[in-house]
């Protein structure tokens, strides 16, 4: 799984990640597909419990090649017809030209009664740029998993306002450490109490005040009928 360090300014979003993830991986078996795996962070995870894991990500990754399988998610997948358990596709569905060409890839390569679990931001920066294309809302997502077959949409912001809102800070702080190394750790070393005091209220604060539309970003898990 991610790494989450109270040392960094956005522990939190791979906080959410990992829960997002661990809510479902009970349902992991046979073999697992990694689509756009980049560092392969939860490969450990879906090992432990399915009987073979597939990373899959494109020669040009922003993360190295760390991939089993090279392949353009844009286009055919050189995977064969219902040879997959699960796919898995985290932070990845908006840095395609084409993402419902890779959800009708997924629906292909599963085998009936598969999942595929997916991780999107809503409210986030560019990155990876120029390969960033997209954002999403729960019907957006829903509307692309229905139109490619999949059934059992269950659709879940990972987060409100306030976590939002505080992420987006933090990476802007974050920004501030440039600079000769002893300033960065000066500016670091003030900048922690910040970062841990305000990831630490946010999960509470959204609980109180709940406003799911303003969501960092959603996940969702479907199946193939």
């Amino acid at each position: 799984m991610y790494q989450v360090s109270l040392l960094q300014y956005n522990w939190l979003a791979m906080k959410m990640a990992n829960a997002g993830f661990l809510k479902h991986i009970d349902r992991l078996k046979g073999v697992v597909y990694d689509l756009g795996c980049g560092t392969r962070p939860f490969e450990g995870e879906i090992r432990a419990r399915a009987d073979k894991y597939v990373g899959v990500d494109w020669e040009h990754s922003y993360h190295g090649l760390h991939a089993d399988v090279l392949a353009d998610l844009n286009e055919t997948l050189p995977i064969d017809d219902a040879s997959a358990d699960a796919v898995i596709a985290l932070s990845v569905l908006e840095h395609l030209r084409e993402p419902e060409q890779m959800l009708r890839e997924s629906f292909r390569i599963l085998r009936p009664g598969g999942f595929i679990y997916i991780g999107v931001p809503f409210q986030w920066e560019v990155h990876e740029a120029p390969h960033d294309y997209y954002r999403f809302t729960r019907y957006g997502l829903e509307y692309l998993l229905r139109k490619t077959g999949f059934v059992s949409i269950d659709v879940e912001e990972n987060s409100g306002f306030w976590t939002t809102w505080i992420l987006k800070l933090n990476y802007q702080t974050g920004r501030l450490l440039r600079g000769p190394a002893p300033l960065r750790l000066l500016i670091q070393a003030c900048l922690l109490p910040l970062w841990l005091l305000d990831q630490s209220v946010a999960p509470v604060l959204d609980r109180m005040f709940p406003a799911p539309s303003e969501t960092q970003g959603y996940n969702a898990i479907a199946i193939k009928p």
